[in-house]
């Protein structure tokens, strides 16, 4: 009867040792103390916590991420028409000094074909979303960047231009101002949404990067996201550029004959597209800044992450030295106890012969 009870007891210590090992094994194929928080049983609430705080800070660092992108996306748009700025400023020069006919021609085409690459630049995307039409990313900020030449703000434009005289170079330059201006649905080449109602304000897209934080980085294609524009200008440097460009696309050889007043009008058409320029240049800084905060949030959200998730390690997953030295000594103490149970068995077996 003796041996009947210790052969109970040892293979209920062997079905002990199976279950262990059987949960040291998951362990060990896992790295986890268990599949459900009754693993870590008292910690089980601060478990749920940092899942929680992991999870909003990986939602901010998604967001900002995608952000960036669009950022960076927005800056090559921003550093090529930047380009075409600075090119036809200083492309003015060759507009002046008994410019020839020829010349005077070429830089007319040339700023027509510019204001289209403008205009496209300025519908640029990523993934499928405007980034110069504001709050309106699906719809884009120039409904037809192509034909912009022959928009109604490209057409009156030109049509100031052909009006050029010898007495009312002021009457012109201001008419091209006030057209480069228009909201007007049949001069302004901009979307309706960006020259009415909420699309005509100046809020901005943005993003909260954390709690509490809200972070603005949109860029409108027919206003000034964060700086102002001086000197002669629309106060706009997108307007600004357009303007110069459709003032040097109206020109004509025999505009160069009517002396100062088209001498005036050139000086003053360069005056506008250095006002692009120096505003541009302001405009792609600040957005350099607002990637540079960005970017600095998102490394905050991922070095905190890894502290967090290093103390969740601490309480949901196991040491796998340890795990992997106690799978060995279970292991063994199993083995152990089959031979045990052997060894009782056949004790019963001689007793009873």
């Amino acid at each position: 009867m003796t041996n009947i009870n210790m052969t109970a007891r040892i293979g209920l210590n062997a079905t002990q040792l199976r279950e262990r090992i059987t949960v040291l094994g998951d362990q060990l194929s896992t790295g986890r103390k268990g599949k459900t928080y009754a693993a870590i049983g008292s910690d089980t609430p601060k478990a749920i916590d940092l899942r929680g705080e992991i999870s909003r800070r990986e939602t901010y660092q998604t967001t900002i991420n995608q952000t960036l992108s669009k950022i960076r996306v927005s800056q090559g748009a921003l550093d090529r028409i930047g380009a075409i700025a600075e090119k036809f400023t200083a492309n003015t020069a060759k507009l002046l000094g008994g410019a020839k006919p020829e010349e005077i021609q070429i830089q007319a085409a040339q700023a027509e074909a510019a204001m289209a690459e403008v205009a496209t630049l300025l519908n640029e995307q990523f993934a499928g979303e405007y980034l110069f039409g504001g709050s309106d990313s699906r719809n884009p900020p120039i409904t037809n960047p192509q034909a912009i030449a022959t928009s109604g703000m490209g057409l009156a434009i030109k049509a100031q231009i052909a009006s050029l005289n010898g007495s009312n170079v002021t009457s012109v330059t201001n008419a091209t101002k006030t057209l480069a201006q228009s909201n007007d649905a049949g001069t302004t080449p901009f979307s309706v949404f960006l020259s009415t109602g909420a699309g005509a304000t100046p809020e901005r897209v943005s993003i909260l990067g954390n709690d509490n934080d809200r972070v603005e980085y949109g860029i409108k294609a027919n206003r000034n996201a964060t700086v102002k524009s001086t000197g002669e200008t629309t106060d706009s440097w997108a307007r600004d550029l357009l303007r110069g460009l459709a003032s040097i696309a109206g020109l004509t050889p025999e505009k160069a004959q009517l002396g100062n007043d088209y001498t005036t009008f050139v000086t003053t058409v360069r005056k506008g597209l250095d006002s692009a320029v120096d505003a541009l240049a302001l405009e792609r800084g600040s957005l350099g800044l607002t990637e540079d905060r960005l970017q600095s949030m998102a490394s905050r959200h991922e070095s905190v992450s890894i502290s967090l998730k290093l103390q969740l390690s601490s309480l949901e997953e196991v040491d796998m030295a340890k795990t992997i030295t106690s799978f060995q000594t279970t292991q063994t103490q199993l083995e152990a106890s089959y031979r045990a149970i052997a060894m009782a068995q056949q004790l019963s077996l001689t007793r009873f012969l």
